[in-house]
């Protein structure tokens, strides 16, 4: 059944403005959620990439078990709502994974439809269905995003897409994301739906209200953020490395 977190952050999705997208950055351990939900972001949605980052795996190769608990620990660190990317389920039965999330204290979660492991785009009946079993499982608790990976592992054909959308806003989706689609394909694949739009935005430079004016009423980032704090992590480490800028520079006075 529903609740009171879930409830709200469904509703954070409606009578949205066109310039005015739901932005959810996406932390990938306990302390960056912290400081996003500090800044005054009214809901989180964790990318499966950042967070595999923060384990020391490779994206998709995190065991379910550690998935699970970092983001527990997430959910544990803030008090706005928390969606979870769940990648393709990890093999789990549509109500084992509704429970798995639901462990965690999220209240959202992204299912994917393609197949990373053969860079297909997978069958979209089979996950229509199983979109529907696990909002059935949820029983409201969730809020289902349903991603197209047409773009990402198929041949980027609108129509498809198109189709895809058309099936899962049938299984009972709350939102749909057709993740890498390009800017000039969005006006028409926002208007194939009812449902909230995602749109994965760049962690630098990004414009959500132009991205809301082409139709997209939530904005993620996947593992971009993670990537670009990783890189200024890597930057301070060589600053500080043994013997880095610590030469004397031209023309100091000696003591």
């Amino acid at each position: 059944m529903a609740t009171p977190t879930a409830d709200a952050f469904r509703a954070l999705h409606l009578g949205r403005a066109a310039d005015d997208p739901l932005v959810l950055p996406g932390p990938w351990d306990a302390a960056s959620a912290r400081a996003f939900a500090d800044a005054g972001f009214p809901a989180l949605a964790t990318p499966s990439a950042g967070v595999a980052a923060s384990l020391g795996y490779a994206d998709g190769s995190v065991p379910a078990e550690e998935m699970f608990a970092a983001v527990a620990r997430i959910v544990r660190a803030v008090d706005v709502p928390v969606s979870v990317d769940v990648e393709g389920g990890y093999g789990l039965p549509p109500a084992e994974l509704a429970e798995r999330v639901l462990g965690t204290g999220a209240v959202g979660c992204n299912l994917e439809d393609g197949d990373a492991a053969s860079g297909t785009p997978g069958d979209p009946r089979r996950h229509a269905d199983r979109l529907a079993a696990l909002r059935a499982a949820a029983g409201g608790a969730l809020f289902v995003n349903a991603r197209v990976d047409t773009y990402l592992h198929g041949t980027g054909d609108l129509a498809d897409a198109l189709a895809r959308i058309a099936l899962y806003t049938d299984a009972g989706a709350d939102g749909v994301y057709p993740i890498r689609a390009p800017a000039g394909h969005l006006p028409r694949l926002c208007a194939g739906t009812e449902l909230p739009v995602n749109v994965l935005a760049e962690a630098e430079g990004a414009d959500p209200a132009a991205l809301g004016r082409l139709g997209a009423r939530r904005i993620t980032f996947g593992g971009g953020l993670q990537e670009r704090v990783q890189g200024m992590v890597a930057g301070l480490a060589r600053e500080l490395a043994p013997g880095a800028g610590h030469r004397e520079a031209p023309g100091a006075p000696r003591g």
